[in-house]
């Protein structure tokens, strides 16, 4: 029997338990009926017994038939506003692809990166990882994932070829997304929000500064961590890829064409608004202006903006090649972590970790941040960040400990997720290459996930004294 038949079995039987079993001590009943939905859906995701897109209509009949969520509350977890950010960004991404854009910018990479496939790699993913610091990860993937396209086309890689290069590009940029927004503040919304929970929970204020001091190396050492295990699982040294080749395959013409001259303002711009978002916010009402906000406004504008040559810069027949299945899968992990915190299973879980009081503090450190990634592998970074702050406040407490070595590995460790193509926003897009295999992400992500446990406690212990 296969993974896929193996999967679509243990999916529904690992939620039948939940229903026909007692829920452990000091678990809602909710919880335990959400505790299930996890497991069927990360069985059926982790082995592809049915399309991703399909699994993740599951919340949508789980949730309110155990009473987790009625079906308003749970349809409404599906598009949140970060959607709009996807789908906007997704349109831009596919207007640069039009023009020709993202060809001058992987032959710009190409020419920085080196010759060798693995000096590629690693290339691409600093360049995404040095992007993903100013603006949210997931806007930084949709720039970078076109010309990664472009490349692996130049190099003559095949649509829906996985291995090798073809799996590592798209793979290593949504790693890098993910790693270049732990550097700084404003790198991802997570980071705001856990620095916010720190300051109300354990009265530690920090600020921009201090915590680049600690960001900035860990995505220092984990982006070529990353492109090392990508590189391993994809075989890259195996792999005929021709950096050369490809680098001469993609043509660019000497003079900028009036469509790309026209996109690049549109580009700059939508940047300049994403990096200075924090302060722009401050303008409107409460909430008003998201990240969401301006890929929406510049997807808008791209249908009004004539491209000079007597069309607009995007069409709708062009537009809606845009991933929507992408946009399900990753509405059904929006879901998922809803069930998750309304049902009470996040806090239960969080819980769990109050023994540890007992336990020697670095070890505590250790539990604490892998418990942490587990949790964001299958819950939002926001729920996953929120629920452990007071539990590690409780921790700090009974173990008269500095705050900082608890909470900022806790706060990182938010953000530490890799396994799942629905779990973060360019994991999905790296997925909606058709490039990436299902084993290689799990592979690679979980060998990720279980080095950044030792890194994130590793380099805030040893920069925390100094600091």
């Amino acid at each position: 029997m296969d993974a896929r038949r193996i999967g679509l079995i243990a999916g529904p039987l690992g939620f039948a338990a939940t229903q026909l079993l007692a829920a452990p001590a000091g678990m809602p009943d909710t919880a335990w009926s959400a505790a299930g939905l996890v497991v069927w859906m990360a069985a059926w995701w982790m082995t592809e017994a049915l399309p991703l897109s399909a699994t993740a209509m599951l919340p949508f009949l789980v949730l309110p038939l155990t009473g987790v969520a009625d079906a308003n509350k749970t349809a409404a977890a599906y598009y949140s506003p970060i959607m709009f950010l996807f789908i906007g960004g997704a349109f831009l991404a596919l207007a640069i692809e039009r023009t020709g854009l993202h060809r001058r910018l992987a032959l710009f990479i190409m020419g920085l990166a080196g010759h060798g496939r693995r000096q590629l790699l690693l290339g691409v993913m600093a360049a995404t990882a040095t992007l993903s610091c100013l603006i949210s990860n997931t806007s930084t993937a949709l720039i970078m994932m076109p010309m990664a396209v472009a490349m692996l086309r130049a190099g003559g890689v095949r649509e829906g070829e996985t291995g090798g290069m073809a799996g590592a590009l798209p793979i290593g940029i949504a790693f890098a997304a993910s790693i270049g927004g732990l550097a700084t503040l404003i790198g991802t919304p997570t980071n705001a929000i856990a620095a916010g929970l720190i300051d109300s929970a354990l009265g530690v204020r920090v600020t921009f500064l201090q915590w680049a001091m600690y960001g900035v190396p860990i995505a220092m050492i984990a982006v070529p961590t990353a492109a090392f295990i990508v590189a391993r699982v994809q075989r890259l040294d195996a792999d005929s890829f021709d950096p050369a080749a490809a680098r001469a395959a993609i043509h660019s013409a000497a003079q900028w064409s009036a469509p790309e001259k026209r996109l690049v303002p549109v580009v700059a711009l939508a940047f300049l608004a994403w990096v200075f978002q924090p302060l722009i916010e401050k303008a409107f009402p409460e909430g008003g202006f998201t990240d969401g906000t301006v890929a929406a406004i510049a997807g808008l504008v791209l249908f009004i903006l004539p491209d000079g040559t007597g069309r607009r810069m995007l069409t709708w027949p062009e537009a809606n090649r845009a991933p929507w299945d992408v946009v399900l899968m990753f509405g059904g992990g929006l879901a998922m972590a809803m069930g998750m915190t309304t049902s009470g299973l996040t806090e239960w879980m969080v819980t769990m970790l109050l023994p540890l009081r007992h336990v020697p503090l670095p070890l505590v450190a250790l539990v604490l941040v892998a418990f942490v990634i587990l949790v964001t592998e299958f819950a939002s970074n926001i729920a996953a960040a929120s629920g452990i702050m007071p539990v590690v406040a409780a921790l700090v407490g009974a173990l008269g400990a500095d705050p900082v070595l608890l909470a900022l590995p806790a706060a990182f460790a938010a953000t530490w997720g890799f396994m799942l193509p629905a779990g973060t926003g360019p994991n999905a897009l790296a997925w909606a290459t058709g490039h990436c295999s299902m084993r290689a992400m799990v592979k690679a992500g979980f060998a990720l996930d279980v080095a950044g446990v030792f890194l994130l406690v590793g380099v805030v212990w040893l920069l925390a004294p100094l600091l």
